[in-house]
């Protein structure tokens, strides 16, 4: 996937790459899809990792942490998309599919924040509010940051939010 991208790539490719038959790979997957959807829920699963890295962080405030993930996913999605241009392939592809695995990765990201939210209204650093609801709005008020084809669109386009006012304004909007 990596050297064609996805649309490209067949079995035989994949298999001749990891130097076995394409029926030996039908024995691990029933499919190119079932492939693609294995890669990226490993990709996903890293990013999952260190949102858990950087919310996980005890010393930091529940704002800096929120901060600071924000600005390492949204680096995430630039980088990949520039500098692994076939990898973005796949999760367009991922995403446009509507596959479980993007699902289940948004709904375990929206766990960890909402945690770290809970832990900012017990430090009075938020108001009372239902952090699970908090979660999904703040990730929805941030997605330009992180959806692909919403950062290729609009990366470097000079009427868009930059990063940190988008950030500040998803903080602020926990703060009221």
């Amino acid at each position: 996937f990596r050297h064609y991208g996805y649309a490209k790539t067949n079995v035989a490719d994949i298999a001749k790459d990891l130097g076995m038959s394409p029926a030996n790979i039908y024995r691990f997957f029933t499919s190119k899809v079932e492939i693609h959807q294995a890669i990226c829920a490993r990709l996903l699963r890293t990013v999952q990792q260190l949102a858990e890295l950087i919310l996980s962080q005890e010393d930091m405030s529940a704002e800096a942490r929120l901060r600071q993930w924000t600005h390492a996913l949204n680096k995430i999605t630039v980088e990949t998309m520039l500098d692994q241009e076939k990898v973005h392939e796949m999760v367009i592809v991922a995403l446009e599919r509507d596959w479980h695995v993007v699902d289940a990765h948004i709904d375990r990201l929206n766990l960890i924040v909402a945690d770290v939210i809970r832990e900012g209204i017990l430090a009075g650093e938020f108001p009372p509010q239902d952090p699970d609801s908090a979660a999904r709005c703040f990730g929805a008020a941030t997605v330009l940051l992180s959806h692909p084809q919403m950062v290729a669109q609009c990366l470097a386009k000079p009427n868009r939010a930059m990063p940190e006012e988008l950030i500040e304004f998803a903080i602020r909007g926990l703060k009221h």
